[in-house]
């Protein structure tokens, strides 16, 4: 019996390319097994009995370089009005659309005592999404601990 010795040729491109997608391989079942693990938080989800610290709480725009201040007021438990500090004449006249925004963006959340399932106006889409943020902020600053 005689007993050949084999030699194998690997190329380091070879070595190299493999090496990369064995790891693309791992990162990719590591990323599968993250995504659909059944151990999920849901962070954004509204609670039935939201706490508030009560008071008015503030939040700013800025227009044109003026500083606009949205006011949100929050009891206990709920909120209880939304609304502009001293709108100025001039930023009214300019932009028309800020007032009747807040009115409808005011009716939803009050109704819904959330910000989830607004339903947006396609005329007033921009200065709504603005307006909505502003009170995530001003909502932020209320929510307890």
């Amino acid at each position: 019996m005689s007993s050949q010795t084999k030699i194998f040729v690997l190329r380091m491109k070879e070595l190299i390319y493999t090496c990369i997608f064995i790891g693309l391989g791992i990162l990719l079942v590591v990323l599968f097994l993250f995504m659909f693990s059944g151990n999920k938080k849901k962070a954004s989800e509204p609670s039935a009995s939201a706490s508030y610290i009560p008071g008015v709480y503030t939040a700013s725009i800025v227009l044109n370089g003026t500083p606009v201040d949205v006011t949100v007021t929050v009891d206990a438990d709920q909120i209880s009005a939304i609304d502009f500090v001293q709108l100025d004449e001039t930023l009214n006249a300019m932009y028309p659309l800020m007032e009747p925004a807040l009115d409808d963006l005011t009716d939803q959340i009050i109704a819904s005592q959330s910000l989830e399932d607004i339903t947006i106006s396609e005329q007033m889409k921009y200065t709504q999404t603005m307006l909505i943020q502003a009170i995530e902020t001003a909502l932020g600053k209320a929510e307890g601990d």
